[in-house]
């Protein structure tokens, strides 16, 4: 071989040695693979707003580690001397009351309410009959309690609570409810009507807890509550302030194809007029 011949070939070698150690020191920057059968695919990635397990949510954070129903809250605003008349203790107290109502309509929710809770009070599940078990209605809750009338303005705020969801509750299958201590006005379900997100109203007393009325818009019935209706149940006045003083207490009942949804259990009973006595 001649010298010009051999200083080409060394200067290759050279060239292509410098090449490998490079692609060595490189490996760790290529996607990693997974063999599958025959074929080689890149391994999956887990979707962090997934759980494990189907049909299961993220853990909700609770809104304190102080109190976490409302028999646990009234001892700590006693330990600590709250006033009843503060701004705290009459929204706590609220969002405790609301939690304990709606789970009497087959709700399971907790009181998030937190400094950045973008306005949700109340984070959690709706189990209804069209849809599986292991799959309920995910629902956040905003609550008001207010003494004077709502405005649209409340059905905007229920709306940016969608942004500031977390994780398990964005997206599809989300229901938004505001909850207040007022009826409804005539804005508030013109601005619920327009709305582009499924979202429902629900009126519950703050002293008691009675429910007076719960609707949605169309887009909440696309989301699994069509079929779904709310009538009024009439039961003999056990004086726990429910009645209008005439013997009859009255109370929010929700019905699934004409049949009533029995409180504390699964099972359903026909509503007929036999309920109302006079």
């Amino acid at each position: 071989m001649s010298i010009r011949a051999r200083y080409t070939f060394n200067r290759l070698n050279k060239s292509l040695g410098v090449k490998t150690q490079q692609w060595k020191d490189r490996r760790h920057l290529l996607p990693k693979y997974r063999s599958y059968g025959t074929k080689r695919e890149t391994e999956p990635k887990k979707d962090p707003e997934r759980s494990e397990s189907k049909g299961t949510s993220p853990l909700i954070t609770p809104g304190s580690d102080k109190h976490n129903d409302l028999q646990s809250f009234l001892k700590y605003a006693e330990q600590n001397e709250l006033k009843t008349t503060s701004t705290v203790y009459v929204g706590t107290h609220y969002e405790y009351t609301v939690r304990n109502s709606l789970q009497q309509l087959g709700f399971t929710l907790t009181r998030t309410g937190r400094g950045n809770d973008h306005g949700i009070d109340l984070l959690g599940h709706w189990s209804i009959p069209s849809l599986p078990a292991d799959t309920p209605l995910k629902v956040l809750v905003q609550c008001k309690a207010r003494n004077g009338s709502l405005s649209p303005s409340v059905i905007r705020e229920l709306e940016g609570a969608f942004s500031g969801a977390p994780p398990g509750w964005r997206g599809e299958g989300v229901l938004g409810l505001l909850v207040a201590t007022r009826e409804t006005t005539k804005g508030v379900r013109e601005a619920m009507r327009q709305s582009s997100l499924p979202l429902g109203f629900v009126m519950v007393t703050a002293d008691e807890g009675k429910v007076l009325q719960f609707t949605w818009n169309y887009e909440a019935s696309q989301q699994g509550l069509e079929g779904m209706g709310v009538t009024t149940k009439y039961t003999h006045d056990t004086g726990s302030g429910r009645g209008n003083g005439d013997g009859i207490e009255r109370e929010i009942a929700l019905t699934w194809n004409g049949w009533a949804l029995n409180r504390g259990n699964e099972d359903l009973e026909r509503i007929t007029k036999k309920d109302v006595k006079s």
